[in-house]
């Protein structure tokens, strides 16, 4: 599982049948501490989420099982919102 922030919503007028109401989300992969990390993906995502929201997600074949669908073509799914971090201390 990997740590994002959502960064905008993924608008397609035309996509693949499996994937019909699931909406696409940009995610900018970040640290525990909130920083960038790497470049922005774009996942599925069944919960809802909204800019600014921090949300963990998986990749690969995993991300369809997310959906309730081993046939959807989907490289990464959101699968939790995070509420917060708790980091203790260092």
């Amino acid at each position: 599982m990997y740590l994002a922030r959502i960064i905008g919503r993924v608008v397609s007028t035309v996509k693949q049948d499996t994937l019909h109401a699931i909406p696409l989300q940009w995610l900018q992969p970040v640290d525990a501490s909130g920083k960038d990390r790497g470049t922005p993906v774009v996942a599925a995502d069944t919960f809802g989420l909204g800019p600014g929201e921090l949300c963990y997600y998986i990749t690969a074949r995993e991300a369809s099982i997310a959906l309730w669908k081993l046939d959807v073509a989907v490289d990464a799914a959101v699968v939790g919102k995070v509420d917060r971090i708790d980091l203790g201390e260092r």
